[in-house]
């Protein structure tokens, strides 16, 4: 106990509060207040630290947990490393490989989308709206300006702005505060309510005012001089520690359990490799029920991922599957998940006979879930 410097003992308003270790915790900096998941980094679900391309079109889960890529062109690679400040162990990294054609229309973003559930206590878009702080690290190989968002479901109400590496190659901690907006739609439901973002690059379509909120549709970016990672061939950029708060003042990164990390990215997407029993229903179609280990935000939809299965009889015959899909039944609900697996199977079915469904051809043959936002 020798570390453990009280102060004082607080009310449970928060106004008088113990000191831990010379930390001051308050009713908006306990456990919970990072309203954003996976934030250092550490779940990556699809890819387990593969290296994966940016993609195109908005917006694509491909990287690690919860966050995505938005953009009208493929300029990159996208990986989950080992290289973080202290205090980290992993970091996103995008490597720039191409340039942007340039023009008003195009955008580029590495974002993620709050359910609207976990940010109804900001009150955004009412007269009791509260403001909150964005903070994160940041190592990018050019120094300059970069530009960053928050934005409502509807693309309609934004705040840009922008912050600055000053030195190349180095990890650079950021702080941003903004402003509670008093008008605009944020829903407060299951589906998003905001996304919080990094700009990869915005044509003059999506620039608007700084340090303000704009009434204006994909504003992802301030006016006047950027840097823009997809307008510079072969650099690379990288996040971490990214915290999302209540009030004006940055607090120290919430770090999650492991465990506890997981299961809130499994609400939205969850994947299994491994044995369920099912039931064949005809000779070209076997129903499996998953139960997620989560309940999930909504009945997701669900995708074969991999297009080598394989299922073994009690007779001990294995069933390879081509042409396969997957479906999921009527029935399936945000934690009862039964789902049909169809295809040309070799040797044939046999209705009612129980299967096991034996994924093989690597670590890319399993079924995945997602109720992204």
């Amino acid at each position: 106990m020798a570390d453990l410097n009280v102060n004082s003992i607080g009310d449970a308003s928060g106004g008088n509060t113990a000191s831990i270790n010379g930390y001051t915790p308050t009713m908006s900096n306990m456990a919970g207040r990072n309203r954003l998941i996976n934030s250092d980094m550490r779940i990556d679900q699809r890819n387990a630290g593969a290296s994966v391309t940016t993609g195109t079109g908005f917006i694509g889960y491909s990287t690690v947990d919860r966050w995505g890529v938005g953009a009208n062109e493929n300029l990159g690679t996208i990986q989950q490393v080992s290289d973080a400040p202290a205090g980290f162990v992993n970091s996103t990294k995008i490597t720039v490989t191409g340039t942007t054609a340039g023009g008003s229309g195009n955008y580029g973003t590495f974002c993620q989308r709050i359910e609207g559930n976990n940010i109804a206590d900001f009150g955004w878009g009412t007269a009791n709206a509260k403001t909150v702080t964005l903070s994160f690290w940041v190592k990018a190989s050019i120094a300059g300006a970069y530009a960053a968002y928050v934005y409502n479901n509807g693309y309609s109400y934004c705040y840009p702005f922008s912050y600055t590496v000053n030195a190349t190659n180095t990890w650079e901690y950021k702080t941003v505060t903004i402003t509670a907006p008093t008008t605009g739609t944020f829903p407060t439901t299951t589906s998003y309510g905001i996304e919080v973002g990094f700009t990869l690059y915005a044509g003059s379509n999506y620039r608007g005012t700084a340090n303000t909120w704009n009434s204006a549709n994909y504003v992802i970016a301030p006016t006047g001089s950027i840097t823009y990672p997809f307008s510079n061939n072969g650099m690379t950029i990288q996040w971490t520690g990214v915290q999302l708060e209540v009030g004006s003042v940055a607090t120290p990164f919430e770090h999650r359990q492991y465990g506890q990390e997981l299961a809130l990215c499994q609400r939205y997407f969850t994947l299994f490799n491994r044995g369920i029993f099912g039931i064949g229903t005809s000779s070209n179609s076997i129903v499996f029920i998953y139960k997620p280990p989560v309940t999930m935000r909504t009945t997701p939809s669900a995708i074969l991922n991999g297009t080598t299965q394989r299922v073994g009889d009690m007779v001990a015959q294995g069933h390879f599957i081509t042409s396969a899909s997957v479906a999921l039944s009527g029935y399936a609900s945000p934690d009862q998940l039964p789902f049909n697996l169809s295809g040309t199977y070799s040797p044939s079915l046999v209705t009612y006979r129980t299967y096991l469904l034996e994924p093989v051809g690597g670590s890319d043959s399993y079924v995945w879930f997602s109720a992204e936002l």
